[in-house]
């Protein structure tokens, strides 16, 4: 037993290496932001919960993203702001794996999500008589469970295939958190089959998705440019322009790392991109959210005066 444990794998994580006198910002600045995305997505939780004028299957939808963006720098951050903190920089090989799993199941939820959102959209933009048939309590509820699942499942066929590959006793890992990409670059066997996994996990999920969206907005805007009064038109586009922005930002990065896993070896451009859609995106996304929709914010001013009140 001693022998197997002896022969596991250490990671190193070395996502900062350079400048270590700026450790400490790198660490303060991290912090912050972390704390910012989750106070915002509690807070946009919060909101769409106490008001029941948004109990609609678009804020519905919104809240599981809130909660995807949560668990995604959840799973990504803390491990790296102790790596900055401590001088021990190692990750074991099952945490790695677990790390691994974790995100990229919510990363992948979070990808087939923003499909559902944009289907929401179609259906109330483009078959408003029947979308509260089309979009019934029973049908979000199964969407979101199926998105979930698939998620999931999704995550753990790519990651059961890591423990197939040989490792190095010691394996310095050049990012701040264990992703597949990344961890595939260190080990010390032939990588083809995981490579050809990403892809095919990457055409069936990434690019069906990809598409899906693409047709939904292109029904969407032909939609709304037929609407002559341009007041109902400003509207409509107001209710799809937050979800299209935040498809946009959070495609750019997911596409950039897992579409191609083999084919480049750009380390600080992995970790730049990688920290846009762990980090950036999910503090983007209450702000956007909120920011563009008035019942959000109507919402929010009706909280803060009862609180007030109290």
């Amino acid at each position: 037993m001693e022998r197997k444990n002896q022969s596991m794998p250490i990671f190193y994580m070395m996502g900062l290496p350079n400048h270590p006198e700026l450790q400490p910002l790198f660490f303060t600045i991290f912090l912050v932001i972390y704390i910012a995305a989750l106070l915002g997505n509690i807070l946009i939780s919060t909101i769409i919960t106490s008001d029941s004028r948004l109990h609609t299957p678009m804020y519905f939808f919104l809240i599981n993203l809130s909660t995807l963006d949560i668990f995604c720098t959840t799973a990504a951050i803390p491990k790296f702001l102790q790596v900055i903190q401590s001088k021990d920089k190692t990750i074991s090989f099952y945490g790695c794996i677990a790390q691994m799993c974790l995100f990229s199941a919510f990363l992948g939820t979070e990808l087939l999500l923003l499909t559902v959102m944009a289907y929401d959209r179609y259906v109330a933009i483009c078959h408003p008589l029947h979308y509260t048939t089309m979009m019934s309590r029973r049908t979000c509820f199964s969407l979101a469970a199926l998105v979930w699942i698939v998620g999931f499942v999704h995550s753990m066929i790519q990651t059961s295939l890591i423990p197939r590959l040989k490792f190095c006793q010691y394996n310095i890992i050049h990012h701040f958190f264990c992703e597949i990409p990344a961890v595939l670059k260190v080990a010390c066997s032939d990588t083809y089959v995981n490579n050809v996994a990403i892809i095919i996990g990457d055409v069936l999920l990434g690019m069906v998705c990809f598409i899906l969206t693409v047709i939904s907005y292109t029904y969407i805007i032909s939609t709304i440019l037929k609407i002559r009064s341009a007041e109902k038109k400003k509207k409509a586009f107001s209710t799809c322009g937050s979800h299209l922005t935040v498809v946009t930002l959070f495609y750019g990065g997911v596409i950039y790392t897992y579409v191609r896993p083999g084919f480049s070896n750009i380390l600080e451009a992995d970790k730049v991109v990688s920290a846009f859609y762990v980090i950036i995106s999910p503090l983007m996304n209450p702000v956007i959210y909120s920011l563009r929709n008035k019942e959000v914010i109507n919402a929010l001013k009706k909280l803060l005066e009862r609180k007030l009140c109290l």
